[in-house]
């Protein structure tokens, strides 16, 4: 499995296990945050603790019909930024059956891939990169294409390169392979 593949896989397993609201600059004086109730542990990998997400099942079937459990389930480290089964419900009808059939694996691959960086960047990683980037922070997404952060108040806004923003709704779920922060919409390359 390539790369690319792996990311995605991370991603839809993080997603799928994610749950829960923080606001992002308060993110060191919580525990290790609930994923749609599920408890997440941070010996577990990223496919493992998405699994267990109730609110994260979209993501999960999404990383299973991808191929990229393997990738999730890989040493990483990944960031990613999973979306809830909310966040793909607000996609047009039938957008998510579409995707994940057999000969849109290649566009649900990119989609997912979107949604993983390579490395592992807690909130306060992100937030001194947009700090230091004067107001936004470019992220470079395994899928090779870029994301925008900003701070919108206490919470981190994502960008995507359609112009779609997405707000960062849980921060910091750590895993033994990397970081999961939850989103409340799908981001399109």
């Amino acid at each position: 499995m390539n790369k690319s593949n792996q990311f995605i896989l991370a991603l839809a397993l993080a997603s799928s296990a994610i749950g829960g609201t923080a606001a992002f600059a308060n993110h060191h004086k919580m525990a290790n945050p609930t994923v749609g109730g599920a408890a997440m542990f941070p010996a577990k990998t990223i496919a493992e603790n998405a699994s267990a997400a109730p609110n994260l099942t979209t993501l999960v079937a999404a990383v299973k019909a991808a191929g990229l459990v393997e990738t999730l389930a890989s040493p990483g480290p990944f960031t990613v930024f999973a979306p809830t089964n909310t966040a793909f419900e607000k996609l047009p009808a039938g957008t998510v059956g579409t995707l994940v059939k057999p000969e849109n694996k290649a566009t649900l691959t990119k989609i997912l891939t979107y949604h993983v960086v390579s490395g592992k960047l807690t909130a306060s990683d992100i937030i001194a990169a947009i700090k230091s980037g004067g107001g936004s922070a470019s992220l470079t997404t395994v899928a090779g294409e870029t994301l925008t952060a900003r701070l919108s108040g206490n919470s981190v806004v994502i960008t995507d390169g359609k112009g779609g923003q997405s707000a960062v709704t849980t921060v910091d779920v750590m895993q033994s392979n990397g970081v999961v922060h939850v989103i409340d919409s799908v981001l399109l390359p």
